[in-house]
């Protein structure tokens, strides 16, 4: 059952009547329309680039409107008409140089890029380009009825199709055998479709734009069917060319429709959304209590760009131009909600608005509301400031992405959300959507720890927020205590140390129309994997990252498929060659699994930064880079908040690595100078380089001057300029610092006698793991088994430590002297506990120091172990043991309560066949609780059912597991089912997991009951 509170989506439901005006003409129910397939052509008639084609009262006609885009039109009753207007495509100037010839049975109809053929009968077309390559083929002629047109295409073999917009769940991987809808539906959750765009892509090197506000339907079947709700047919064609043709076609798409806009640098920072005036869910508040929770970010140094404050269905405003002023006081932006129109937004803008956010309702009909409010609104800032107009819309339309950020709606955290969220919004840059989020563990439900996980993957997108108030609990990042609020912190100061990566992706979106997250598809488009549900719980963050976030609740990660190419594990600088799949990735809390393409140079703001304008003109940029081969990359600049660089103001520098292929040589980072100006922009800077390159230099000049080599972190501190080779950090890294340089001129350094990532002998480092399951008690002596595997040279001397949470005491192991090339020796380390420490996960990190390939080499890994309570020494309650898992549908699990709303303890007394039981557990399908038992137990018994409340609905089956092996199911059971006795014999089980699974695919009222649910133990 869903919160009774869930206010917006029954205002959603409300607005959902607009629907029936997206039909258009045509659009009047009918049993059994009857379809109509356009006959032979009877007319043909050539003016420029505009052709017309008659097959008796019914007319087509294609227009070139670039040498590689044009435009098919069908009107059933030789009458044309455009609902949309001028709203969505934007003029592309003189039309090209067509040229057309009758072929008797065909004419053909081409540019220097594209041909066009229209068989004549029946009219039929296809298209190809300039050599003659096969794009599209239709396999009957277009065909209408009174409710849709619909255009026929023949599949190929191995053709794989993208986009429709954000489809929840979907797009990063292929649509092909799949139908994807393309209209307002208002469900935000696995399957929604919101921000449907009518444009699809297909890895042939084509993509078609239906140019309509009518709702879609795409069936990437064989034939591929793909129409529209109304009797007209209008439809742009895009033939990608080169060998990115997929990002060519969305760069068309977007050139039609509009290229997305260069956010503000404050929004690409977090935002905190909350209503502050009258918050029913808070209590008695006012507007300028925003200014208490900003303090709350500075206080804990977390960054915020920006704040709504009045987030909240019928929620106001007061003291806005104090609250403005008290925000920017702390380096934030005001943001509003114009739930009410946008009639006053003038008067806020003066008052110091900067970010607007549009509600569901602004959806309207046919869309052209939503794109309008879209436009108005972004507008509306840059008419009264002179900042760039930054809005977030839940609903939007081709054209969006050229005044906004799209996100998908009120949704509950769980680990399923995080799931179903990782291909959203990499699969809605195949849509030339660039900007698109989801709210930081959703506005309902979650925990501390799907909060930390969800903000870890999501600071690898350009933009997020973070939403207050609808949950039992607010949900800035610094509620949940330690170890959250620290890992929370690292997370968004590392998504702020690469705002420069980030915010030179968004310059080039304004060029090319691809955002920073990506599908593997994108930029593997000849990986077969590529396009398949093994990268589907992964994305690209620009050309460089690739994240693949934990979506259980999980301390390792399987299944991360690396593309061909060399990648290095971020954390540890490990390096992997693809294409692989990964399995048993080690990802405590504190771990994102995420990987850096070889070649990289990336660059980043460095030191540990609250905010932008943290930053002095003359402050430092740092380079992380990844040599290997020849690379570049561009760093965009420019004053990060005015329109000025819409003027030309704006700074380009070029970074060219060249290093060896592989193994040994030279390596060349040339550093161009800064081309281009704008206000605040540095005559001089110094600089800094991270090079990873796993073997030490010889020398490091710099203009051919040689850097002075430092021996310590403290000395390269210290100094103004020169070269430090940390062995210990992440395989091997040398640090280099420059003094000042001028940004008119470039530079060159030269590492020489090193090394391509990965080191002079490639995989000659050891590398370590640790076995999955550890345990240990809460000061209780124990042991911890790390696992040392040699590479491809023998690893000699080797000397592995743990670094382990305060308090803990831990006594190195005895060193290693020879693991021998290809082999693993486990190591086992004593560790005892702090007394003190809490039972769940804790992080620990393994260190081998070691020699190979006659170098001193150091491998790490992180890894969790659990701490465990005291294990039951007498007969225990279920309700009253450590949970060390509670995963839950819907709000927390309850002790001794039924399953309530968002809050712990907001349950009733649990229920079953009207009998009430004083203890028990009460949850919400999916939920999995898992308790510790240290073999001391020998028997669970337990009353289960769907608790009375729910008044006979729900559909469930309870199970009980023991050290991964299931011990009990229960049958199916309904609200109308008896209550069903469980009594298991769990002699020895050291875990045991008590589960409910949804049965029927609707969680709503799955409220089950673990009445007096106890443990025999001795």
């Amino acid at each position: 059952m869903q919160s009774s509170s869930r206010m917006k989506v029954a205002l959603a439901g409300a607005v959902l009547g607009l629907f029936a005006a997206f039909a258009g003409p045509g659009s009047a129910a009918s049993a059994t329309p009857t379809d109509t397939t356009v006959g032979d052509v009877t007319g043909f008639a050539a003016d420029g680039a505009v052709y017309r084609l008659t097959a008796g009262h019914t007319e087509a006609r294609v227009s070139f409107v670039t040498a590689d885009t044009f435009r098919i039109e069908l009107a059933p009753d030789g009458r044309f008409t455009d609902p949309t207007g001028s709203d969505i495509t934007l003029p592309q100037g003189p039309p090209p140089a067509t040229r057309w010839r009758d072929l008797g049975d065909r004419y053909e109809l081409a540019t220097a890029e594209v041909t066009l053929r229209a068989t004549k009968s029946p009219l039929r077309f296809s298209a190809v380009r300039a050599d003659g390559t096969p794009l599209w083929t239709e396999t009957q002629g277009l065909t209408w009825n009174q409710d849709r047109t619909v255009q026929t295409l023949a599949r190929g073999a191995d053709e794989q199709f993208y986009g429709a917009g954000m489809q929840n769940g979907r797009g990063n991987t292929s649509h092909r055998g799949k139908t994807v809808e393309v209209g307002v539906d208002y469900n935000w959750n696995d399957g929604g479709h919101p921000n449907s765009v009518p444009f699809y892509l297909s890895s042939a090197g084509y993509g078609v734009y239906r140019n309509t506000y009518a709702p879609n339907t795409y069936a990437f079947t064989d034939p591929v069917t793909t129409s529209a709700k109304e009797q007209r047919f209008d439809a742009y064609y895009f033939a990608g060319s080169g060998g990115d043709a997929v990002k060519d076609v969305i760069g068309q798409y977007t050139r039609l429709t509009g290229k997305p806009f260069l956010p503000p640098v404050y929004g690409l920072e977090i935002g905190d959304s909350d209503c502050y005036l009258h918050n029913a869910n808070r209590g008695e508040r006012h507007t300028l209590d925003a200014l208490k929770v900003a303090d709350g970010y500075v206080a804990n140094d977390m960054p915020n760009g920006w704040m709504l404050v009045n987030d909240g269905y019928g929620c106001g405003y007061e003291n806005l131009a104090e609250t403005s002023a008290g925000l920017a006081e702390r380096d934030m932006k005001l943001g509003l909600w114009t739930e009410d129109g946008i009639d006053k937004l003038a008067d806020q803008v003066k008052a110091g608005q900067r970010v607007a956010k549009l509600d569901v309702a602004w959806v309207g009909s046919g869309y052209k509301f939503a794109l309008d409010g879209c436009k108005d609104a972004h507008a509306g800032i840059e008419a009264n400031s002179d900042a760039r107009g930054f809005t977030w819309a839940p609903e939007s339309w081709s054209g969006a992405q050229r005044c906004g950020v799209q996100w998908s709606g009120d949704q509950s955290g769980s680990w399923e959300y995080i799931r179903w969220q990782i291909p959203t919004y990499a699969g809605a840059s195949m849509s030339g959507l660039a900007y698109t989020t989801g709210d930081v563990d959703g506005i309902f439900g979650g925990s501390a720890k799907t909060y930390t996980r969800d903000l870890q993957w999501k600071m690898f997108l350009p933009v997020t927020m973070t939403m207050d108030g609808w949950a039992a609990n607010d949900k800035q990042p610094f509620r949940y205590g330690e170890p959250y609020t620290s890992i929370n912190r690292a997370s968004l100061k590392l998504h702020e140390a690469l705002l420069p990566y980030i915010y030179s992706h968004a310059h080039r979106a304004t060029k090319t129309g691809v955002g920073l997250a990506r599908p593997l598809a994108l930029e593997y488009p000849d990986d077969p994997k590529a396009a398949t549900d093994a990268a589907k719980y992964e994305f690209l963050s620009g050309e460089d990252f690739l994240v693949a976030p934990v979506y259980q609740d999980a301390v390792e990660r399987d299944g991360i498929y690396l593309p061909k190419g060399t990648w290095i594990d971020y954390w540890s600088g490990r390096t992997y060659q693809g294409p692989v799949t990964v399995d048993d990735y080690s990802a405590p809390l504190d771990t994102l699994p995420l990987f850096v393409r070889a070649g990289a140079a990336v660059p980043m703001w460095p030191g540990s930064l609250r905010s932008y304008q943290d930053r002095a003109p003359g402050d430092p940029i740092a380079w992380d880079v990844y040599p290997e081969g020849s690379t570049s990359f561009e760093l965009y600049e420019d004053d990060g908040v005015t329109r000025e660089h819409r003027t030309g103001k704006y700074a380009i520098q070029r970074a060219e690595v060249g290093a060896p292929q592989s193994g040994p040589g030279d390596v060349t980072i040339r550093l161009g100078a800064s081309t281009g100006s704008y206000t605040g922009k540095p005559a001089a800077r110094p600089y800094a380089f991270t090079v990873h390159t796993g073997d030490a230099p010889g020398a490091v000049k710099l203009d051919g001057r040689a850097l002075t080599a430092l021996t310590s972190r403290a000395a390269f501190d210290a100094a103004t300029q020169g070269w430090w080779y940390d062995r210990d950090e992440r395989g091997g890294v040398v640090r280099i610092k420059t003094a000042a340089q001028s940004t008119d001129r470039g530079f060159e350094l030269r590492l020489t006698e090193t090394s391509a990532v990965g080191g002079a002998v490639p995989g000659a480092s050891a590398v370590l793991a640790a076995p999955g399951g550890q345990e240990l008690g809460a000061g209780t002596p124990g042991t911890v088994a790390v696992d040392v595997t040699a590479g491809t040279r023998d690893a000699t001397d080797v000397r592995v430590s743990l670094d382990a949470p305060a308090g803990w005491q831990v006594t190195p192991a005895a060193p290693i002297t020879r693991v021998p090339a290809g082999t693993t020796r486990r190591v086992e380390v004593a560790v005892t506990p702090a007394a003190d420490a809490k039972p769940g996960e804790a992080t620990l990190t393994a260190t081998a120091r070691h020699r190979a390939a006659g170098t001193d080499r150091t491998a790490v890994q992180r890894f969790a172990v659990g701490v465990m309570p005291p294990a039951p020494t007498a007969d225990a309650w279920a309700s009253d043991l450590t949970w060390l898992r509670s995963t839950n549908g819907w709000g927390p699990p309850e002790r001794d309560r039924s399953n309530g709303e968002s809050a712990a303890g907001d349950g009733h007394t649990l229920t079953l066949a009207g009998q009430t039981y004083a203890k028990g557990i009460g949850a919400h399908a999916d939920s999995d609780i898992e308790v510790y038992l240290g073999g001391r137990c020998t028997a669970f018994t337990a009353d289960v059912g769907i608790d009375d409340e729910i008044d006979g609905y729900g559909d469930v089956a309870f199970s009980v597991e023991a050290d991964g092996r299931v011990l009990w199911t229960s049958p199916r059971l309904t609200g109308a089912s008896a209550t069903v006795p469980v009594n298991v014999d769990v002699t020895g089980a050291r875990h045991v997991r008590l589960k409910i699974t949804d049965t029927n695919g609707s969680k709503s009222g799955d409220h089950g009951d673990w009445a007096a649910a106890r443990f025999g133990c001795s």
